[in-house]
């Protein structure tokens, strides 16, 4: 206790006390958390009702996967699709950037085409950035194509080390960190998709490799980004539930213990259990300035946070649009069920043709006699 840093905290303005340092616990079998998790019954939600403190950001923003998950369950789009969607998130975004940055594969002729294209406007934002796997062989199409930034798939659930990657713990982390290593070696910022948070040991793996993750940009003095990444969609925003399905807690975790700045935390939610939107703006509400999404929440098996949902979540949060355009999240509507066919149900919210629209007699009569 006596070795622990005091010292002022920029936020809330008050002297905190260092927090524990968390090792890595190497385990020899994975955690799975089959109490939550049980193959056969509905996941649990717990609680400990241990509270942790609301922590907004001074700015907050949105970030795209449109090109990138949002291709992962329909058609792929054309390269000229891309480069005017594109163009409308560039619009949507408004004069401050408030679309930030939009994710592409790079795997393909036609990702490589359209980023090309993409680059070629010029744009501040939304930034291009892309989406690789934690292999130095993908690596090298982000060298070739000179990206500042890239996202890197970091599995980090017992299920992915184990059974996927079939690795311990301390080989994935190793192998992780030499990925990021080269990586920042060539003066390209990382950003670490922690795939599985929900399921993955917080304390026991997640929080140490982060802190490794910020002992690396120091040395390099390159930002690392950590995306907190809820693929099955496990994650609650329930005050006092327990991680690894807390996301206030997941973040509060990030946040303190492993000293990741809030500018550099981004939170990607999955649809699974009608929660995505709930816990995206739950991430910005305890210190995440980032949230990811895709356009109509188009995204792998129930989708992702739709971007359009977290335009109208960052107005009524922060009281004002701040520049961004929503007349475009209609033409975007639009474009989508004349030019490339996507047929969006009548009822979804901001862009279905239903909505705003009332059909029951007692709602029509009182609009009737206003």
């Amino acid at each position: 206790m006596d070795n622990r840093k005091v010292y002022l905290d920029k936020h809330t303005n008050l002297l905190q006390l260092e927090e524990h340092m968390y090792p890595l616990v190497d385990v020899d079998k994975p955690n799975v958390f089959r109490n939550l998790f049980h193959y056969d019954e509905i996941p649990k939600v717990a609680f400990n009702d241990r509270i942790v403190p609301h922590s907004m950001p001074d700015e907050i923003w949105i970030t795209d996967t449109t090109f990138r998950d949002g291709q992962q369950s329909r058609a792929p789009y054309s390269t000229e699709q891309i480069v005017r969607i594109y163009d409308e998130l560039h619009r949507l975004g408004g004069p401050n950037g408030k679309i930030r940055q939009s994710e592409f594969f790079l795997y393909s002729k036609k990702d490589r085409d359209a980023v090309y294209r993409c680059l070629e406007r010029g744009y501040q934002f939304p930034e291009v950035t892309s989406w690789i796997r934690a292999s130095k062989k993908d690596f090298e199409l982000v060298k070739d194509i000179g990206m500042k930034e890239t996202g890197i798939l970091v599995s980090c659930s017992d299920y992915h080390i184990f059974y996927k990657l079939k690795m311990t713990r301390r080989e994935c982390m190793d192998h992780y960190l030499s990925v990021i290593r080269e990586c920042l070696e060539t003066g390209v910022s990382p950003r670490c998709h922690l795939e599985d948070i929900t399921r993955s040991d917080i304390y026991g793996f997640v929080i140490p490799f982060c802190v490794e993750l910020m002992k690396l940009m120091e040395e390099y003095q390159i930002p690392v980004k950590i995306r907190v990444c809820d693929t099955m969609g496990y994650g609650v925003n329930y005050p006092g539930a327990v991680i690894p399905r807390s996301i206030p807690g997941i973040i509060y975790g990030l946040r303190v213990h492993a000293g990741v700045p809030s500018e550099l935390i981004e939170f990607h939610g999955h649809n699974d259990f009608y929660k995505a939107v709930n816990n995206s703006s739950t991430a910005w509400l305890y210190g995440a300035c980032g949230v990811n999404c895709s356009l109509f929440g188009i995204g792998e098996r129930t989708g992702n946070t739709p971007l359009e949902a977290m335009v109208f979540e960052y107005a009524q949060l922060r009281g004002t649009l701040d520049g961004m355009d929503t007349t475009v999240i209609t033409d975007l509507a639009e474009y989508y069920e004349k030019e490339i066919g996507y047929h969006i149900p009548s009822r979804t919210p901001f862009v279905g043709r239903s909505f705003n629209v009332t059909r029951a007699g007692i709602h029509a009569d009182g609009l009737l006699k206003k």
